[in-house]
């Protein structure tokens, strides 16, 4: 129980008389004998008690209207909230006999509202004075509460008579003085109260259950009930407590003291109307009726907040009525007074004018102010706690405003060292709502170092991020420059900063070991590009696992922990790691080939150049390393130019040799023989590969030429190779010898002698040709001559062709060919060319108009004459083509005439213009 005598006074509304405008400024009056009030839809609903049974509404621009509801008098009224309908209690008649009427406001007859149903309201037979009125918003409940402690219930559609049945649903002996229904869900109940009891029925159960919930009750017009909000309660003013009731309990009470007169709840205000004086008859049932001078105390209560809004006093009183979001107040005067409450901002700044912060922010919440508003209500009580010295409780009004203040200004307060506890505080609930940035985390673990608060360091770092979000980097940074190395390893494994855990490994702790380790757990990716970071170092410091690691990473790599396939990169990007240290990288190199022969050719040079390098400085006499470099140039995956660089760097004689046979450097063999003075090595190398290259005997003549020393025995192997594929013209062998001092003329005697002889037979041959040639030449001019100056004469008797009997018509050439005509049309090709002949003669020009094309190819010419072994052969065939001719046309002289040797002068002329044409 709270004494309202604690809760604090303010004035939230403004209390005004209601001015009538169509008067000029005066004050609006109110019918006279006002008895029965209500609101809603809009307008004030008014009832007279005076002979005429007025019902007034008014609007909200002060315009009255009436229409005359009942003959004597209007004792009651209720108007739906939700529906435009009104139900009035009154009189028609003399005595103890009120009517109900139902009005439907929105239809009309006559010109006043229509009234749609119509029934007596008493409990049976005994005529009582009605007390109270209630009506269901779903028009499917109303209860009529009397003087003689009865209640009844009508039920179903209460604005149709059959379509609804009347019970009494209570009987008792004190009057009844207020009926609230109250609907939860699908459950509705009905409270009770009376001058000595208050009680709820069930109506959603077919028994309507009753239960008793007190054994007092209050006067008439003070029972209310609560808005949904506050879940519907039963609020019940007696003179010393105001209590509230559920459906099954009785809830709170507060101890209002004074004498009530009137009870309303609107908005979550609590209306109380009591005098000051008690009342000597406390249970007199017409206790509300005083006075029209008697002063009469209004006092609107905030129950959630626990303070009052407003009191003020008023003279008679008949109701207070909530339209159009204000208190509008009656009195007996004919005078209407307007409560009108002040905006939330207005209560606020009276609230911070006083230091009421908590109650702002009460309020603030009741009133649902937006986030941005309470924020600005938190940041102003932590400023006043603040400079009161409370720092703690300011720290957490701040701490209220995240998300809506600038976080700045909180962290300027709290710099101070010696406020370093709540600045923690705040930076902390900071990261647990998401709004930090990397300046904020930076601050908070400098915050936690500087406390040396380790618990609460891991704690923060070791939460999820589901509660605590931050910049993983930055906290990272802080913790190492901090030395606290072990949080920033733990963080930066956590959340997979791969790259700051191995730099604090190596670089802080020197843990070598653990950092190889935690790259082989890594994704290939990840790993590959580390140990191209940290692969020195690691070599330095831990060569054994480094290669075992990049084995694995070249190979089929596979994380620690995972399963998968595996990944391998290109192995020469990891070379540069093994700088100093050869041994490891000659191991892993001859890993990689073993495992992958088809490495690129980087692995493979460097391999070669590593066993080249322990040839040169280690003894070898079982010649092993020398085969492991040589299995090395056997192979495809050695770059040529690369690998005999390094065999002429590292003198590697088996190497060179291998290299210049592999690229048919057949010229470089037989120079590397002659510089190292290798006689036999010379000879054997043009034995070799002297088909290939022929110009290695005339090399071999020079090089043995030029030495002073007796080379007469390698000289004379070399003239007999010369001798035998006629490589060399004599003169020039000669020549060449002459610069030996030491070769003697016995040295080419035989050489000279056996060339003589051979030169001398082909001179023989070729004279024995040219008389050959001439007698067919001089045959075939001589048959020309015949043909062009004799008849030709054609007896053969058979056909060239079918080898038949001649038979007319038949065909017969000059060559001596005769043929059927059927026979030449079958298989000749030409009507002017002999079938038989067609195929020798199509030889013949086919050969002449090679030598024509060929004439003009002097490139080629060249090109054969440079490689040919006899050079005057060549010459002498293009020269016999006519490559070197040079043309001369001869005509017949004008006039002359042809004599008996014009038969030569025809046929060369002949030749000539032929030979001009083709060209």
């Amino acid at each position: 129980m709270a004494a309202f005598l604690q809760w604090r006074r303010f004035v939230f509304f403004d209390k005004e008389t209601v001015k009538d405008p169509a008067e000029n400024g005066k004050n609006f009056v109110l019918p006279i004998g006002v008895s029965a009030c209500d609101s809603g839809r809009g307008h004030i609903v008014l009832g007279d008690i005076l002979p005429g049974g007025q019902i007034w509404f008014l609007t909200r621009s002060l315009q009255l209207t009436s229409f005359q509801a009942y003959k004597l008098r209007v004792t009651h009224l209720y108007q739906l909230k939700q529906h435009s309908i009104l139900v009035s209690v009154g009189q028609d008649e003399q005595g103890i006999n009120p009517l109900v009427k139902v009005w439907n406001l929105d239809k009309r007859d006559s010109g006043s509202p229509l009234c749609t149903r119509i029934f007596p309201a008493i409990p049976g037979n005994k005529p009582t004075e009605v007390s109270c009125l209630s009506v269901h918003e779903n028009l499917n409940f109303m209860a009529i509460g009397f003087t003689d402690g009865s209640v009844v219930l009508t039920k179903g559609d209460i604005t149709r008579d059959r379509h609804s049945k009347t019970l009494t649903l209570h009987e008792g002996t004190s009057p009844i003085t207020g009926l609230a229904f109250r609907q939860a869900g699908k459950v509705t109940h009905l409270f009770v109260a009376a001058l000595e009891k208050v009680l709820c029925y069930t109506l959603s159960v077919k028994e309507y259950p009753r239960l008793d919930l007190d054994t007092h009750g209050c006067a008439l017009n003070c029972s209310a009930l609560t808005d949904p909000s506050q879940d519907s309660q039963f609020i019940v003013a007696g003179d010393d407590c105001v209590y509230l009731y559920q459906p099954d309990e009785r809830g709170p009470c507060f101890a209002f003291d004074g004498h009530k007169l009137l009870a309303h709840w609107h908005r979550g205000y609590l209306l109380l109307l009591t005098r000051d004086n008690k009342s000597p008859n406390k249970s007199e049932f017409g206790s509300r009726e005083t006075s029209p001078t008697e002063k009469q105390v209004l006092t609107v209560y905030d129950l959630d907040n626990k303070f009052i809004a407003y009191s003020a006093s008023f003279d008679g009183v008949i109701d207070v009525l909530a339209e159009w979001g204000s208190f509008y107040v009656l009195t007996h005067d004919s005078k209407m007074y307007v409560l009108q409450e002040k905006d939330t901002q207005t209560k606020l700044e009276m609230l911070f004018k006083k230091n009421l912060f908590v109650m702002a922010i009460n309020l603030a919440k009741s009133q649902h102010l937006d986030s941005d508003g309470l924020s600005e209500i938190f940041r102003q009580y932590g400023d006043h706690l603040y400079i009161k010295g409370d720092h703690d409780g300011a720290i957490q009004q701040y701490i209220r405003t995240i998300g809506k203040l600038e976080p700045s200004y909180v962290i300027r307060k709290f710099l101070d060292a010696q406020r370093i506890h709540n600045l923690t505080a705040y930076l902390q609930a900071l990261h647990r709502q998401s709004l930090a940035n990397a300046d904020h985390t930076t601050l908070l673990l400098n915050c936690y170092t500087k406390l040396k608060d380790s618990s609460k360091l891991e704690e923060f770092i070791k939460s999820s991020e589901s509660e605590v979000h931050f910049d993983v980097e930055i906290a990272i940074k802080v913790l190492r420059q901090a030395g606290y190395h072990s949080h920033a390893v733990f963080l930066a494994e956590r959340h997979a900063h791969h790259e700051w855990y191995l730099k604090i490994q190596l670089e802080d702790l020197k843990n070598y070991q653990e950092a190889l380790r935690y790259i082989g757990r890594l994704p290939f990716e990840q790993a590959e590009s580390n140990m191209k970071r940290y692969g020195k170092t690691l070599m330095h410091h831990v060569p054994e696992g480094t290669t075992l690691l990049l084995k694995r990473l070249c190979t089929d790599y596979q994380p620690s922990r995972d399963s998968g396939e595996g990944t391998h990169p290109g192995r020469d990007e990891f070379i540069p790691i093994f700088a100093n240290n050869p041994h490891e990288l000659r191991e892993f190199l001859e890993h990689m080939i073993e495992v992958e022969p088809r490495s690129s050719q980087g692995v493979y040079d460097t391999l070669l150049e590593l066993r080249l390098q322990d040839w040169a400085h280690e003894q070898d006499p079982e010649k092993i390393l020398q085969e492991a470099a040589l299995s090395l140039l056997k192979s495809d995956n050695t770059v040529f130019d690369k690998a005999l660089v390094l065999c002429q760097m590292h003198s590697f004689k088996e190497g060179v040799l291998y290299l210049y046979e592999k690229g048919k450097l057949y010229q470089q063999i037989m120079h590397y023989h002659m510089q190292n003075e290798e006689y036999g090595k010379v000879v054997e190398a043009c034995k070799r590969y002297g088909e290939q290259e022929v110009c290695l005997w005339e090399q071999a003549l020079g090089y043995f030429a030029r030495k002073e020393e007796d080379c007469k025995t390698y000289i004379s192997e070399v003239l007999q190779h010369i001798e035998q594929n006629n490589l060399m013209p004599p003169l020039l062998v000669v020549q060449t010898l002459a610069h030996n001092s030491t070769a003697t003329l016995s040295v080419i005697k035989d050489y000279l002698i056996n060339k003589l002889q051979r030169e001398s037979q082909q001179i023989e041959d070729d004279e024995r040709k040219i008389r050959q040639y001439r007698e067919e030449t001089a045959h075939l001019r001589a048959e020309i001559q015949e043909l062009r100056t004799s008849a030709k004469i054609f007896q053969k008797t058979k056909c060239s062709m079918c080898n038949s009997p001649l038979e007319l018509p038949s065909v017969h050439f000059l060559c001596g060919h005769s043929f059927h005509q059927h026979c030449f049309e079958s298989y000749a090709e030409s009507e002017a060319e002999c079938p038989t002949c067609t195929p020798g003669n199509r030889k013949v020009m086919d050969m002449l108009r090679a030598q024509d094309q060929k004439r003009d190819l002097h490139d080629h010419f060249t090109r054969q004459l440079r490689c040919s072994n006899d050079g005057f052969s060549v010459v002498a065939d293009y020269f016999g083509r006519g490559v070197f001719n040079k043309l001369t046309l001869i005509t017949d002289t004008p006039g002359g005439k042809a004599g008996t040797g014009s038969l030569e002068a025809d046929l060369q002329r002949d030749l000539l213009m032929h030979t001009k044409r083709n060209a």
